[in-house]
């Protein structure tokens, strides 16, 4: 056995301010390049830092700090098409670049150098269809944090580039973002708490692997011999589910059954509140009845998680000054991710 982190740091604001400081440092999934066309864009956050990404006229993706270089303002608030940004305060305009192209009255003042005063450019990078962001210029090479994950879904057969996006599925919980990302990367609870994802995927320590690396974590759930397909059936190509954590905050899943995978951020909104979004992609040729009944099944799998969030959260508020343990053979992905946060945020 091991401990946990302490409880008070599921709720303590000191905390999480420095764990912003990770988020804000760090790479996660912040859309698709279906979101934009030439000429197009849309506002996200990374760690409290407001982002807007876009794409140019000429189709090139850039991720710019949105705030206004003159005072500050938010410049977008919303997605939008046009072929330029403009701040709602004093009107400043920039390209979908960052390049300022207008202040009005700059003309009026001395040494104005508009080359000076564009929007703060970030790193940005593509996985097939999947866009991320660092809010941090001196964040570690993506490939680098990426390392060898796109092997593990090419093992399993699934090619990205035949997927495409389907819908996003949103939602907040009344809980720390850690407990969200935790209760992930464990499946010690499904056979109590998701009976019927226990039914269809072998959850047995012997055969529910986990699998961890310096960027990620891993878990791999082989379909059960004699798995019920009324609800949802597991039977296709892809004969064993994958969940991936991409650090710090970025759910990858791969439901076993036909070409499909979903992905999106875990991200706090305060101590005690999470935001979280999840885009789902299928393969062309997936019948649309089989998406309809795995969407389904895999949002009553989702509100079960959300009931367990919020149970735990209520826990740990009770108890501040107490510490958990973790079954280092079933919870070891949970042990990682904790070394991760403690040694990231000292």
């Amino acid at each position: 056995m091991t401990a946990t982190l302490p409880w008070s740091w599921y709720s303590d604001p000191e905390i999480l301010a420095r764990e912003q400081r990770l988020l804000r440092r760090s790479w996660q999934y912040v859309g698709h390049d279906g979101d934009l066309t030439p000429g197009s864009f849309f506002p996200t956050e990374l760690g409290g830092l407001p982002v807007v990404v876009t794409r140019d006229t000429a189709a090139t993706i850039h991720a710019l700090v949105n705030v206004c270089g003159h005072r500050g303002a938010i410049v977008c608030e919303t997605s939008g098409e046009r072929d330029s940004l403009a701040c709602p305060y004093h009107a400043w305009r920039y390209e979908l670049d960052g390049t300022l192209r207008n202040a009005p009255r700059s003309e009026r003042e001395n040494g104005f150098d508009p080359e000076k005063h564009g929007l703060e450019r970030l790193p940005i990078a593509q996985w097939g269809p999947f866009i991320f962001v660092a809010g941090d210029p001196a964040a570690p090479p993506f490939e680098e944090v990426l390392a060898d994950l796109p092997d593990r879904l090419a093992d399993l057969g699934l090619d990205l580039g035949s997927l495409q996006f389907h819908s996003r599925a949103v939602g907040d919980l009344a809980a720390n973002w850690k407990v969200c990302v935790e209760n992930f990367l464990e499946c010690y609870h499904c056979r109590v708490s998701h009976p019927a994802f226990a039914k269809v995927v072998d959850t047995g320590p012997d055969d529910y692997l986990l699998e961890t690396a310096p960027t990620y974590s891993s878990q791999y759930g082989p379909v059960r011999a004699a798995a019920p397909t009324a609800e949802f059936d597991p039977r296709g190509p892809l004969e064993r589910g994958q969940f991936h954590l991409l650090f710090p905050n970025t759910a990858i899943n791969i439901m076993p059954g036909h070409a499909n995978l979903s992905i999106g951020p875990i991200t706090p909104t305060g101590p005690r509140a999470t935001h979280r979004f999840l885009d789902y992609f299928f393969g062309e040729t997936v019948s649309p009845d089989w998406i309809e009944d795995m969407l389904a099944f895999d949002a009553r799998v989702g509100a079960e998680d959300v009931v367990l969030v919020e149970s735990v959260q209520r826990g740990m508020e009770a108890a501040p000054d107490r510490e958990g343990i973790l079954f280092v053979d079933s919870e070891r992905l949970i042990a990682h991710f904790n070394d991760y946060v403690r040694n990231a945020i000292d």
